[in-house]
């Protein structure tokens, strides 16, 4: 495991002034700027360029999760001419029937979730209920919380539709909080990936929020391979880390689900891997990890711990076609046709990348687990890229402009 005395949470801070946030999205995705670390140099260009600034033999790794509108807001019975309370409920996690989102995602007539729940003092005892509209059709959906202390919701609703049909009625996008806004009409289709696909993330792939479907297009005319998996990116994307031991800081599990295909793709195709986003660096940075445990320790559940990768203590860990071999001998001998897991793998200075050969993602807060992803991949060039975004009028975080980052390629 990383003992530096030197990791120490100060040296990733840097100041982002207010103004440097970007609030709204660009009225067009592909104008984005994009600022490109290739060879130790650094240069400014438009996201449109992406297919030409692309390394040679490169191929693309894509995070396809779609972002629910998790966010669904209750009125408590008042007494007139008073309203009642705002309850506002947060979708974290499913409970029932399954903890699988996919799964959840497609439940009809009931499901149990984890929440975050706002204004939970107001809400004592009792059922809340609205009543929303699905293709015009007037719906009762009912909220009762049955586990105060594990913030444990119940919903009912009629079982002629999924519930994903009903949060897409009547949840909210949930935008990152440092936005300090309410979100619009403009935000469910921006705040969404082109490619989205498997219902579930409560925050968006935002490194793909850049790609338009012409992009999608050249990409493909020019033969370069694009591969889909997914993982739904959960609140804990946007938890600041509050400690000064750095790994103490917790990362909270996020579900994958990875096709055979790019299993097969990493094993045979001889490409340079460049994942679009810090959530696909993660998934397949995981999978490496997924085939040591099943060679060296014949474990064949799916699941990173955090500090895995630093406690893992055999010399002669193997390469990625021998980790990708495993991966698909053990898939097709249970024929799989995906693998189902969860990752809570914290990627930060002192990481060895074993997949990954470059990185297309967007600017970060300060002092946050995804600037220590950054600086695990970039080295303390970080530092020289975030002061050039910062004074060459980039803008930052979700809604912000785009970097491919290639260190080695």
């Amino acid at each position: 495991m990383n003992n530096d005395p030197e990791l120490r949470l100060e040296d990733f801070q840097y100041h982002l002034p207010e103004e440097k946030i970007a609030k709204h999205p660009l009225p067009h995705r592909e104008q984005s700027k994009l600022l490109v670390y290739h060879q130790r140099q650094i240069t400014d260009n438009r996201f449109y360029q992406l297919p030409d600034l692309l390394p040679h033999n490169s191929s693309l790794f894509f995070n396809n999760t779609k972002v629910i509108p998790a966010r669904l807001f209750f009125r408590k019975s008042g007494t007139s001419p008073e309203p009642g309370a705002l309850i506002e409920i947060f979708l974290l996690q499913p409970a029932s029937p399954s903890p699988v989102i996919a799964q959840a995602m497609q439940a009809k007539g009931s499901c149990c979730w984890q929440c975050m729940i706002g204004n939970l003092k107001k809400w004592k005892v009792g059922v809340l209920q609205q009543t929303i509209y699905i293709n015009g059709i007037p719906c009762r959906l009912e909220a009762r919380l049955i586990d105060r202390a594990n913030r444990l919701i119940c919903f009912n609703w009629p079982d002629a539709y999924s519930f994903a049909e009903v949060v897409e009625t009547a949840g909210k996008v949930p935008l990152p909080p440092y936005l300090k806004r309410e979100a619009t009409d403009e935000d469910k289709p921006r705040y969404q990936t082109v490619y989205s696909k498997e219902n579930g993330a409560v925050a968006a792939p935002t490194a793909g929020l850049h790609f338009t479907e012409n992009i999608m297009k050249e990409l493909g005319q020019r033969s370069i391979p694009m591969h889909y998996f997914t993982l739904h990116v959960s609140a804990g994307t946007f938890q600041p880390i509050k400690v000064q031991n750095i790994q103490a800081h917790p990362m909270h599990a996020e579900q994958m689900m990875i096709q055979k295909d790019v299993v097969e793709a990493l094993l045979y195709q001889d490409k340079k891997v460049i994942a679009v986003g810090t959530t696909a660096m993660r998934t397949l940075e995981s999978l490496y990890w997924h085939g040591v445990k099943l060679l060296y320790f014949d474990d064949k559940h799916f699941h990173i711990d955090k500090l895995f990768p630093y406690e893992c203590t055999h010399e002669n860990l193997p390469s990625v076609p021998t980790a990708m071999q495993a991966i698909l001998q053990h898939m097709e001998k249970e024929s799989l046709s995906h693998l189902m897991g969860e990752t809570s793998i914290f990627i930060f200075p002192g990481y060895q990348f074993r997949i990954c050969k470059g990185l297309i993602t967007n600017f970060h807060l300060p002092a946050s687990t995804l600037i220590l992803l950054v600086a695990a991949f970039m080295g303390e060039d970080w530092h020289k890229i975030y002061q050039h975004a910062l004074t060459h009028d980039y803008r930052f975080l979700s809604y912000g402009d785009s970097s491919l980052l290639l260190p080695e390629v």
